[in-house]
């Protein structure tokens, strides 16, 4: 463990590997509670995913569940999730009563609010925190002996990326279950349309052009959009986090992991390279503190095919989301609603649609209870590599390779400590301007 104040940079020198001892440790977790199936969760992250989403999901998925403990870095949101829990799953006609089983004792804020959770009698720990929070806690639940479901993205710089796949090996040897949140590769049309696109049906891959535009989200945390004269820096920023670089990672990371991620799978590889700019001219107000509104990266694939990104996150702009993949014998079309393949070898998918956020926590707790381990650590950590290297290629306005970003870069956005206080904030970045790490 580490002393506060908490550290990252400390944390990652003092755990690079694990120790014999901590490989045993939580041994006896590996099944949910010995002979009994009903899996005793732990939410860290209290926001509109942790409660709205994360343990909704879960208890849709299999509600032969208990929430015993939870945790947010604010006592606010803390005093809100569970009426916001209640009434979330009543929209669902979830037993919420047979559920949550938190109880004041198991209620815990605090920069530290997440070792309190881990260290309660619970199987799985669902990560919804920021994402730069969550190399940190991903690592605190491993050594624990926790199962974990970790939200998307994993990181916000590559330190954070090599971080998690170091953790992820370690779940590996203890054989703990790690799902992450990349829900669209559990919805049936995709899995479907990717399988025929890997046994040929397309040829070689050549190129593409990946697209996701849409509002500023601008009514994200209302309430919270407007600076409290009683805030800190450091509060105020992570209050405000998903429009803080070093928070969120940006867009292209925070949310577009999702289309990057499907981009990899379909390209059967991460990208080599990538080039790109952008900018930020719509989202000016104060309320966005430094992220971008737009962005373009081109990502070079092994094969030697390129596949360009468009994202934007503005209000008032026609909206698009989806993917389009030429090969040699066919072209794709995927969206999350929709995969069609035309050529030679055509494709489309009328098969049933389970929603695929809500099994992606079946097949957690399947895997738990069956000892049939899970572990997408490492993938999850590439897709958030190959968001970061767009975001890294744009900001600088450099072409940047897999192997430096992965490797060589030393680029570490976290605060040197946790605690609210001062906390300067880095300008919005320049292409061409902004320092290269």
């Amino acid at each position: 463990m580490i002393n506060d104040p908490l550290n990252r940079r400390n944390f990652i020198k003092t755990t690079g590997a694990a120790s014999v001892a901590s490989l045993l440790v939580g041994a006896q977790n590996l099944h949910a509670g010995g002979g009994n199936d009903k899996v005793k969760i732990g939410l860290i992250g209290l926001g509109g995913r942790g409660c709205g989403a994360g343990i909704i999901d879960c208890a849709e998925a299999d509600s032969n569940i208990e929430l015993v403990a939870m945790g947010d870095l604010f006592p606010d949101h803390l005093e809100q999730a569970k009426e916001r829990i209640k009434a979330n799953m009543a929209r669902r006609n979830l037993p919420f009563k047979d559920i949550y089983k938190v109880t004041p004792d198991t209620m815990f804020s605090g920069f530290d609010a997440y070792k309190k959770v881990i260290a309660c009698d619970v199987d799985l720990i669902i990560l919804t925190t920021p994402p730069v929070f969550r190399p940190l806690h991903f690592r605190a639940a491993v050594e624990a002996g926790k199962h974990v479901f970790i939200e998307k993205p994993v990181a916000v710089d590559p330190i954070g990326v090599r971080h998690i796949i170091e953790t992820s090996e370690m779940a590996e040897k203890k054989g703990l279950t790690v799902v992450a949140g990349t829900q669209m590769r559990r919805a049936r049309h995709i899995m479907a349309g990717i399988e025929e696109i890997h046994s040929g049906a397309m040829g070689d891959l050549l190129s593409g052009q990946s697209t996701r535009i849409g509002g500023a989200l601008s009514n994200w945390r209302s309430t919270e959009a407007i600076r409290d004269s009683s805030w800190s820096d450091m509060e105020w920023q992570l209050r405000r986090w998903l429009f803080t670089t070093w928070g969120s990672g940006d867009f292209i990371v925070e949310q577009h992991v999702h289309n990057l991620d499907l981009v990899d799978w379909v390209m059967g590889s991460h990208p080599i390279k990538a080039i790109g700019t952008g900018g930020r001219s719509s989202r000016t107000d104060s309320i966005y503190p430094n992220v971008w509104d737009h962005i373009s990266v081109e990502y070079e694939y092994p094969n030697g095919a390129r596949v360009t990104h468009i994202g934007s996150q503005m209000d008032g702009v026609s909206s698009r989301n989806d993917m389009r993949i030429d090969g040699t014998k066919g072209r794709l079309f995927l969206s999350f609603a929709k995969v069609t393949i035309e050529g030679k070898k055509p494709f489309s998918y009328e098969g049933p649609r389970p929603n695929p956020a809500v099994v992606e926590y079946k097949d957690t707790l399947d895997a738990i209870r069956s000892g049939n381990t899970i572990n997408e650590g490492k993938r999850i950590a590439q897709s958030t590599m190959t968001a970061l290297l767009g975001r890294m290629a744009a900001y600088t306005g450099r072409t940047l390779s897999w192997d430096w970003a992965m490797k060589a870069s030393k680029l570490d956005l976290t605060p040197k400590e946790w605690k609210f206080g001062d906390l300067a904030i880095d300008p919005v970045a320049v292409p061409g301007q902004t320092d290269l790490v």
